[in-house]
């Protein structure tokens, strides 16, 4: 697979692909969502399951035009919606669990539900983002820990490792960075004592063919010329593919940041659950959240690609 450097390789990627993807959406009742939706079935890479209040829904247009890929149930109730939903999803019904107009809050209620959520027991919840930036080279990700600094843990932190460096862009060798406020080692800044361990494992091949380095601040970690004006010797050189942050505050901040000042079109996808969650901002624009549709469809197609190999190599064995 040729490296998504953009978010139109990603399209016409899914579009080689020709499989739609089944997303199960929470109360799609805005025009942003609706964009979303009726560009991905334009483009042939979804079918959708809304769940919300019909009488909305049925007025979009665009949704008429294609009812073979369109179901809707009727739930007025957001909460009702949600946890309808997760159930779909759960019980095999549905790919991917898309959030509209419903607050993120409540979602994440029927997401973590230990009884009948889709969480798994052990796994962290986090925010995965890719972002496209008209002045960087290609599309980065980055994330941060579901946690507050208090309780992110170094496991915690590791396991964000691993679902940054999964998403398939197609990027052979990822340059991942440990992101903080100074590239010094320090106690008393505790999480750039969790990169030390995070780095030392990535060096004995725990995350597999990545590059780990950190802590760095952003502008090294994406501008050679500021590393080397401040003399750090880094194999990240300035080229990062993933940012991880140290906290879900510092990680919010530079994604709003970023998308309003710099216009980086983003995509944005909750890690952890058992299937991809897409999980915009209400705010978001309709464009952001149709590419946070595509990355999740790309995720499934590659989870689906990997499982596939791991069953050809175990039936080889026999």
């Amino acid at each position: 697979m040729e490296p998504i450097l953009n978010f139109a390789q990603l399209t016409a990627h899914l579009k080689k692909l020709n499989h739609r993807k089944r997303i199960a959406v929470v109360c799609a009742n805005d025009p942003n969502t609706e964009y979303a939706i009726s560009r991905a079935l334009e483009e042939g890479i979804a079918e959708f399951l809304m769940i919300g209040d019909s009488t909305i829904l049925k007025k979009y247009p665009t949704l008429k035009q294609y009812p073979e890929y369109v179901k809707t149930i009727h739930i007025e109730n957001p909460d009702e919606a949600a946890r309808e939903a997760v159930r779909i999803v759960r019980e095999g019904g549905a790919d991917i669990l898309m959030k509209g107009i419903i607050n993120t809050d409540n979602l994440l209620h029927a997401i973590l539900d230990k009884e009948k959520g889709l969480l798994p027991k052990g796994k962290i919840l986090t925010h995965l983002a890719v972002m496209e930036i008209p002045t960087y080279h290609n599309c980065f990700l980055f994330g941060c820990c579901g946690h507050s600094a208090s309780h992110a843990t170094t496991t915690h932190r590791d396991d964000l490792v691993c679902y940054l460096y999964l998403p398939p862009l197609g990027i052979e060798q990822p340059r991942v960075a440990l992101i903080h406020c100074t590239e010094k080692v320090s106690a008393k800044f505790p999480h750039s004592l969790d990169y030390v361990n995070i780095v030392e494992l990535a060096e004995a091949g725990e995350f597999g063919n990545v590059i780990i380095d950190g802590p760095l601040d952003v502008r090294t970690a994406c501008e050679q010329a500021s590393g080397d004006i401040k003399g750090i010797v880094s194999p990240i050189n300035g080229q990062a593919d993933v940012l991880i942050f140290p906290n879900i505050e510092s990680g919010n901040a530079f994604y709003k940041s970023v998308s309003l000042f710099a216009k980086a079109e983003m995509a944005g996808l909750l890690q952890g659950p058992i299937c991809p969650v897409v999980l915009p901002s209400r705010s978001d624009s309709g464009l952001s959240k149709y590419y946070s549709i595509a990355m999740a469809c790309l995720q499934v197609s590659r989870d689906c690609e990997c499982r596939k190999q791991a069953s050809q190599v175990t039936n080889s064995s026999f």
